[in-house]
């Protein structure tokens, strides 16, 4: 008899099929992506690294079939090695980037490698503030990393965009040895320029090197696209990401680096910028992980294959357009949005602002109409993590499945009505009260939601 576990995961199946992704760090993998990731690759034990001698040249089954001595510790590598391979050499087209560590599990795993290749205990970073938009791995002091490092934070200014001045002011006056420009909750494009600028001026100031590093994991796909600037074309000397969300690929992670591409397994270079690729490849493996999840690596080098098409580009430009409608047709309906509306895939509302009521329950009320988004910290918030007064949704998955400018009105009408209920359920009694209202529209979201099916389902 099949496991139970199977009856769940159809039942997922039908969730998803029937209801509509709005948190703005999920999407939908391609078939091709699951069928890679389901493979029998996850068989095969592959600690190490294959060679990889940089895209002096660009020939996809050359790189591929490449015959080249690999730094492994296990044999049998010869499939593994090639497939590895190309998912890097696919990566640093996408990112023009030198070299790429496909190995990371996860993108808190990734910033974790970047800190251990590059930092000593102690050392002061400077990263985004958690309650401004910033990511746990970024300073939390719930973090294992937060208590290695110093992190000092910077802010976001009352347009909700980096405060560029406190950002300069703190890089010169803290002896900082990490400058990192990243964020889970953030609707501007960042000034990588003037990052860049700072940098040097904290540079010269302290006088030893400052490594610049860009945590993109929300918009790496937008920045394959070319919607979004690359930091790697800014002077950046890291770019960390998760390999889902707009990137649209299997969960995990990925270090794209600018420098001097080596063996890992050799002698630790001297910590200079020029030589954090192969500082990196060292910390990944086997300074934080073991082994490689070479079925993820399959299903990310399939992924990175899809997003060097044409119809990406598409994809991406899309994505933002319908972010941006939708966020206009929101203000249309007296949402408050931080930063007062997007430049990217992501929008944050402040729901208190709005309606008088928080974001958990407003989360929890579009979860009973199938639409699923998460309640999230805005600056100045006293409600905490459990109970937020914002909430943050964006588009990179309903515009996976099709959905365009036209859905964007629809869906705005549908989050309008639901906060309203919850405004009634805030002054009159329980959400549960108004459950035939919210089926309602549950029935309204599930007729639209199977019009445009699920790529992979």
């Amino acid at each position: 008899m099949k496991d139970f576990v199977f009856d769940l995961i159809e039942q997922e199946k039908t969730r998803q099929r029937e209801g509509l992704e709005l948190i703005p760090s999920e999407n939908y993998v391609s078939g091709d992506v699951l069928e890679a990731m389901g493979s029998v690759l996850t068989n095969k034990y592959s600690e190490g690294y294959p060679s990889f001698k940089g895209l002096t040249e660009w020939d996809e089954k050359e790189i591929a079939e490449e015959v080249l001595p690999n730094y492994r510790y296990y044999g049998g590598q010869i499939n593994v090695d090639r497939i590895e391979r190309l998912a890097i050499a696919r990566a640093c087209k996408l990112f023009n980037a030198d070299h790429a560590n496909v190995q990371p599990h996860s993108g808190a795993n990734a910033n974790e490698a970047v800190y251990y290749a590059w930092l000593d205990p102690g050392d002061k970073v400077l990263a985004m503030n958690l309650g401004h938009g910033g990511h746990l791995t970024h300073g939390s002091p719930v973090t294992r990393s937060a208590h290695i490092y110093e992190f000092v934070a910077y802010g976001t200014d009352q347009n909700g965009d980096i405060d560029y001045d406190e950002m300069e002011r703190l890089a010169l006056s803290e002896d900082v040895r990490l400058i990192l420009v990243g964020y889970s909750a953030f609707m501007k494009i960042p000034d990588f320029a003037r990052v860049e600028k700072i940098r040097d001026e904290a540079a010269k100031k302290w006088g030893h090197e400052i490594l610049l590093m860009a945590d993109m994991a929300h918009v790496a796909g937008l920045i394959a696209a070319g919607v979004h600037p690359n930091p790697l074309e800014y002077g950046f000397n890291v770019m960390t990401t998760t390999t889902h969300k707009t990137l649209r690929g299997p969960r995990g992670g990925m270090i794209l680096t600018m420098g001097k591409i080596g063996s890992p397994l050799k002698k630790t270079p001297e910590k200079t910028l020029d030589n954090i690729p192969i500082l990196v490849d060292k910390a990944v493996f086997p300074g934080t992980q073991g082994g490689p999840l070479e079925h993820v690596i399959a299903a990310k080098a399939v992924a990175f294959g899809e997003a060097l098409q044409p119809e990406f580009k598409d994809y991406a430009k899309n994505i933002v357009k319908n972010a941006k409608t939708l966020a206009v047709e929101l203000q249309k309906r007296c949402f408050v949005l931080q930063g007062n509306g997007t430049e990217n895939h992501l929008i944050l509302m402040n729901m208190m602002e709005s309606f008088g009521i928080t974001g958990k329950m407003y989360e929890k009320a579009l979860d009973m109409v199938g639409l699923t988004l998460n309640a999230n910290s805005l600056p100045g918030d006293k409600g905490g993590a459990f109970r937020p007064n914002g909430v943050r949704l964006g588009t990179p998955a309903i515009t996976t499945r099709g959905l365009g400018e036209k859905e964007m009105k629809i869906l705005a009408e549908w989050m309008e009505s639901v906060a309203k209920i919850c405004q009634k359920a805030e002054e009159e009694g329980r959400l549960e009260e108004y459950e035939s209202e919210l089926d309602k529209i549950h029935q309204e979201v599930t007729e639209l939601a199977l019009r445009f099916p699920v790529p992979s389902l």
